[in-house]
């Protein structure tokens, strides 16, 4: 294949897509197939069948839309007009009034169960209009099975840019000019990174792609590996050319059965058509990607212990320096970014890195994808501007708390992070802001707590996460978790002492300071920030503890 190929494949799907007068597309992400969407879509294409509207309107699947909880959802275009908890009747409502008579139907559209004047074009709903759509700006409406499609959306024209157009140099200038950070968690920057495998010289060097998300109430990563798969195809080969890697490796977690398949489909319709594999583009860049599966170890989320993974080790991490951009897969220069990270490169390359770099902060540049879950009304996945306030996410876009119930705290940072009270809800998200507050960004999870929480229970849960998934290399953290565990337990079935909570700070302290990797340094954060601004909740049971104790 070369570059009059592709162009050639963009004009077709353009004159294909032309023909329909509307594009319907069912979410096929696994929060809408699990409310049945599947049923849904099939059910819509013989409905356009049944009434002779094939040719006239384009039924097909599509990934996550957002609003995860309010599935099946159908979008109608144009117009943006979104159905929710399609299901039965619903479908042949839609085909006869919306699509063939064009009625749109105010009551059955998105959040018309909880607006009083419920929006026909969903952008214009609070939950769409805060956000800013890069990583899932077509997440929602290119077909995810469809590499035809993604050509249709501009796909692969970041790709033949760089190879005709720009150095290695070049691109990684670009990267390092966006200012865009790693958003696995570490928030390192990514340009940087990039230089730095680049610079050593190796006859063979790797690009990997963490797609081990791990955050109990996560479901970022997963979700662009299965409504976009290209995307992150394309922004792998990217990185490939820009550092000198001819091979790429994706390490997507076992428990994500449809990513994984939509994944290897998008795999094997690039190298189908030379997208993947040698001279691509009929260029001098060769490079070829291949899936490895988690077995759902949480530690494989850093990147030693991913690294060994793949090499068909025990997944463990070991001691740094030398890092993985010098010595990293089967000891050779590797460059490793998140799915979230490698989905963000192709609208630089295609936007330029200036623009991205007027995104956001001015430390923290870019969007940021959340999953929004725990005690809100709208739970699903989001992308908002770095820099957004807690409270815009979870009370505009997310439309705030279930029950007129009372917002207590929210959880970033997945079982690393730490839980940030009431009195921090203006707090704008990003890296520096979090970290303050005692908790981190993390890969994206966002889990809400009401008034009903109980915030040592909290902790306990997420200690003990943390415990079950130590993969006991180092003492720190193999002995320290439980330890943690025990007292928390020890608090909460009210037999503790004031010096417990003494010897539990100081053990948190020790672990976050001694252990070997992320897992055990972070593994006290949410013990920590919960003890920093709700430290009456864990005095209140000790108190408790001994008033029971003067009963016995």
């Amino acid at each position: 294949m070369n570059r009059h190929d592709l162009k050639t494949i963009s004009e077709q799907m353009k004159t294909k897509h032309g023909q329909f007068k509307q594009k319907v597309c069912v979410c096929c992400g696994a929060g809408c197939l699990s409310s049945g969407s599947e049923a849904v879509l099939k059910k819509l294409q013989e409905e356009v069948k049944l009434k002779g509207k094939e040719n006239e309107i384009e039924v097909v699947p599509s990934g996550c839309m957002g609003p995860c909880n309010k599935g099946p959802l159908v979008k109608v275009n144009p117009g943006q007009t979104i159905y929710q908890q399609v299901e039965g009747e619903k479908v042949s409502v839609i085909v006869d009034e919306h699509l063939i008579a064009d009625r749109p139907i105010e009551k059955m559209v998105l959040f018309s169960d909880t607006r009083e004047k419920p929006f026909i074009n969903s952008q214009e709903d609070p939950f769409y209009k805060k956000q800013h759509k890069i990583v899932l700006a077509d997440c929602g409406d290119v077909n995810p099975e469809s590499l035809e499609d993604y050509v249709f959306y501009g796909g692969y024209q970041a790709l033949d840019k760089v190879l005709f157009q720009m150095s290695s140099e070049d691109v990684i200038a670009e990267i390092k000019h966006s200012r865009l950070r790693g958003r696995g968690g570490a928030g390192f920057p990514t340009g940087i990174k990039w230089e730095t495998v680049y610079k050593y010289v190796a006859d063979q060097k790797y690009v990997i792609c963490n797609g081990d998300e791990g955050d109990p109430g996560a479901f970022m990563d997963r979700s662009v590996l299965e409504g976009n798969p290209h995307r992150v195809l394309e922004g792998m080969a990217i990185a490939g050319y820009a550092v000198g890697a001819s091979k790429g490796y994706v390490y997507i977690r076992g428990e994500y059965p449809l990513a994984i398949k939509r994944f290897e489909l998008a795999i094997k319709q690039a190298k189908k058509i030379g997208l993947l594999g040698a001279n691509i583009l009929g260029s001098a860049f060769s490079f070829d990607v291949e899936i490895r599966i988690g077995a759902g170890a949480f530690v494989c989320g850093e990147e030693t212990a991913l690294i060994a993974s793949i090499e068909g080790q025990r997944g463990t991490p070991r001691p740094r320096p030398p890092f993985p951009a010098e010595s990293g897969l089967w000891g050779k220069p590797t460059l490793i970014n998140n799915v979230e990270t490698f989905s963000s490169i192709v609208p630089i390359i295609a936007c330029s890195g200036e623009w991205y770099s007027e995104i956001g902060t001015t430390k923290s540049s870019g969007t940021k994808v959340f999953a929004l879950a725990g005690k809100i009304n709208i739970s699903g996945l989001i992308e908002v501007p770095m820099g957004t306030s807690l409270r815009e996410i979870i009370f505009d876009i997310g439309g705030g708390i279930p029950g007129d119930k009372a917002f207590k705290a929210a959880q970033t940072g997945g079982p690393s992070g730490g839980c940030i009270p009431a009195e921090h809800l203006d707090t704008k998200v990003d890296y520096e802001s979090l970290v303050a507050l005692g908790s981190i960004m993390g890969s994206g999870g966002l889990i809400v707590m009401d008034e009903t929480s109980d915030m040592v229970d909290v902790a306990r849960f997420f200690m003990e996460f943390c415990m079950d998934e130590s993969c006991g290399k180092c003492v720190p953290c193999r002995v320290g978790t439980k330890m943690m565990f025990d007292l928390l337990t020890k608090i909460c079935q009210r037999k503790a002492l004031p010096m417990d909570l003494e010897r539990l700070e100081e053990l948190a302290v020790f672990v976050k300071e001694t252990s070997l990797c992320g897992l055990g340094m972070s593994a006290p954060n949410p013990l920590l920030s919960t003890l920093r601004y709700f430290r009456n909740e864990y005095e209140d049971y000790v108190n408790k503890s001994q008033a029971l104790a003067g009963t016995r």
